[in-house]
């Protein structure tokens, strides 16, 4: 690399490294809005967090990192470059080309709205009054509507949605999820009509009444037997409460949140196993790629691949809980009866709490309500009447009131709209990830059930978490797995899985 190039190239990535530090900064305020902050912080978070977006921006779409760019890429040896070292002036382009077209004041309104909008939502959500939540939610929607419509252009995407999912999943659009998420629809009817004709296991475990503090130790043992550290002096990791389970930081301070109920007691189990998945993804990336653009996940469906399959395919397998169900002290569980209650599959009104069969069918649901918000077929108003039609439709479910229907979700009081497909796509990488492990190392269940996580994680670590964000998605997957998105892996594993379960 030429000298000027290579002087080009590190002032670039210097000035990348200051967005990376804002943004994790950012992070932690809105970790600490939903875990410590007293309820009357709101208004002064809301300003706090506009003006760090605010000034994101700024930084982000300065004239000095346009003339880097242009610098660097107009540069007769950009070619020397290495691949991580385009990738990351890709990467930064990308992002420099899209800021630029967003106006400051917009990214501010949207920061601060959000921060509104989430806090009303959690006291609508409380009292089961939508009417208190649609006038903050049509303020956000119509805000992010503006950006999408921006962003279509910067992204080059037939529409505002497109846009919006290409922030989570690069290179997708609803076009393609849409036909996806057909066939996964079709697979898991099938199955589902399977399951509801055979024997259905005995889950009265399920209704115990377990002390929150019992929950914690749980919590505790779970993130020990993944090798999460939450409590060791030199630990990266925390368990909190929050209304809503999530996963945020970077790098060496990854922190969990998960929701203890007294009646409930297994929920908080699955909701801690799949924000240790995201967690240890984001602490298995490359560290000598750390405050560079590459050292980030390649996206939020391939989070999803990983808290999924540590929640699902190994943390509701009687091989994981052989080795953990013994150090569960007082509770006197019988371990064939718990993985079989651990299993049911039963159509529910929640997402968080449904079963691996129908939980996809509840992303779908939102996916295309989603699609329609922001092609402007639906309006806010209109969002309770549909959402309870549709998992009426799909579900068979009764919504009974607003709380345990459209507002049981924090993503859309946050502005996280197209972030709910990747949950579904993530879990279609989980079963063509998993696939592949098996053919490489047809023991691991019997690794797992000998306490051994340790190979599961080394096959993540060399093919997922080490490739950082150095690929798009489909590239990654592929390079992985060998195939593009394909919903029959996945759909297999739970045929053979729930084969064995309901004896059908």
């Amino acid at each position: 690399m030429s000298t000027d190039l290579h002087s080009s190239y590190k002032k670039l990535i210097v000035k990348n490294k200051d967005l990376i530090v804002l943004s994790s900064a950012q992070a932690m305020l809105q970790w600490d809005m939903e875990t410590m902050m007293p309820p009357n912080g709101v208004s002064l978070r809301s300003e706090q967090l506009a003006l760090l977006s605010g000034l994101q921006h700024k930084m982000s779409t300065s004239s000095a990192i346009g003339n880097l760019l242009k610098t660097i890429f107009k540069h007769p040896a950009y070619e020397s470059l290495n691949e991580v070292e385009k990738r990351n002036v890709q990467l930064i382009k990308k992002n420099y080309d899209e800021q630029t077209k967003l106006p400051t004041k917009l990214v501010a309104e949207i920061a601060k709205q959000q921060a509104i909008t989430v806090n009303t939502w959690k006291k609508a959500k409380a009292s089961r009054n939508f009417n208190l939540f649609k006038p903050e939610l049509e303020k956000l929607v119509a805000l992010n509507k503006q950006a999408a419509s921006i962003l279509m252009e910067a992204k080059q995407t037939r529409t505002p949605y497109d846009a919006l999912i290409d922030i989570y999943e690069p290179k997708m659009d609803a076009e393609n999820i849409a036909k996806i998420f057909k066939d996964l629809q079709t697979g898991l009817e099938k199955l589902l009509q399977k399951i509801k004709t055979a024997t259905q296991p005995d889950t009265r475990i399920l209704l115990r009444k377990v002390p929150v503090e019992k929950q914690r130790a749980i919590a505790k043992l779970l993130v020990e037997a993944l090798n999460y550290d939450v409590s060791s002096p030199n630990s990266g990791g925390r368990i909190d409460e929050t209304e809503h389970p999530f996963t945020t930081g970077y790098y060496d301070d990854v922190r969990i949140t998960t929701h203890y109920h007294v009646d409930r007691w297994t929920s908080s189990i699955f909701s801690v196993l799949h924000e240790t998945g995201h967690a240890l993804y984001e602490q298995g990336l490359p560290q000598e790629w750390k405050y560079q653009p590459v050292g980030s996940s390649c996206s939020l469906g391939f989070h999803e691949s990983q808290s999924r399959l540590y929640e699902n395919i190994i943390g509701r397998s009687k091989e994981f809980w052989i080795k953990v169900m013994p150090k569960i002290k007082g509770m006197k569980l019988e371990l064939d009866e718990f993985i079989r209650a651990i299993n049911v599959v039963t159509p529910s009104k929640i997402r968080i709490e449904a079963d691996e069969v129908t939980y996809n069918l509840h992303v779908i649901i939102r996916f295309q309500i989603e699609k329609d918000l922001f092609a402007d077929k639906l309006t806010i108003a209109d969002l309770p009447t549909v959402w309870n039609q549709k998992y009426k439709q799909i579900l068979g479910v009764s919504v009974e009131n607003d709380s345990e229907g459209v507002m049981q979700d924090t993503h859309w009081a946050s502005g996280l709209y197209g972030y709910f497909p990747t949950y579904a796509l993530g879990n279609i990488y989980s079963g063509q990830i998993i696939n592949k492990i098996q053919q490489e190392n047809p023991s691991w269940r019997d690794e797992i059930a000998a306490g051994n996580l340790e190979n599961i994680r080394a096959w993540l670590t060399n093919n997922i978490y080490k490739h950082g964000n150095l690929y798009d998605p489909a590239d990654l997957l592929k390079k992985a797995t060998g195939e593009k998105p394909d919903v029959r892996p996945y759909l297999r594993y739970l045929e053979e899985k729930y084969q064995k379960l309901y004896a059908f």
